[in-house]
């Protein structure tokens, strides 16, 4: 009875960090949609507001991958994000990703692959807005991807950390 009990609890336990991870990867591609949605539809291409400043909304769009590199490679970065999403959702089955920071990560890098790849397989490129100094435009999926690999870096850092410092002796 008590096996049973602790099966069920290990069950729902992993259903309900499967669901977390969904709600943000849904959270992460609803929010980029829609943004970009908002920006097609109320800028013209090119068009910035304010004209100038540090933080301006631009309206461009991107054919390549980060800053433009593989431009005009829909195919070739479509296939990436399919085997990136894909090795996520593999990667997922490990005790490591039990570990809640490393599925909100996950879920950052997953919404913000899909919500690029949707932009990519529907205009044929990806719709960028934040305009920031002198950074390349970028937009909500980047920052979810962006996001996600720091998160991943940190927590890999500090569990390698954690790992290495020797135990303190017990007090009896």
């Amino acid at each position: 009875m008590q096996k049973a009990r602790e099966q069920e609890s290990r069950i729902r336990g992993r259903l309900t960090r499967e669901l977390a991870l969904l709600v943000i990867a849904s959270l992460v591609i609803a929010l980029d949609q829609v943004s970009k949605f908002l920006v097609r539809a109320n800028l013209s291409l090119g068009q910035s507001i304010p004209e100038e400043g540090f933080f301006r909304i631009t309206y461009i769009t991107n054919a390549g991958a980060s800053w433009g590199i593989f431009s005009n490679a829909v195919f070739l970065t479509v296939a990436t994000a399919v085997v990136v999403i894909a090795t996520l959702v593999i990667y997922l089955r490990y005790a490591l990703v039990r570990r809640t920071l490393f599925r909100l990560a996950l879920g950052l890098l997953i919404g913000g692959s899909m919500g690029n790849m949707i932009d990519r397989l529907s205009q044929g490129r990806v719709t960028d807005f934040i305009d920031v100094g002198a950074w390349p435009v970028f937009n909500i999926a980047d920052c979810a991807i962006v996001i996600g690999v720091v998160l991943i870096a940190a927590n890999l850092i500090f569990s390698v950390k954690r790992e290495k410092q020797p135990s303190e002796p017990k007090d009896d």
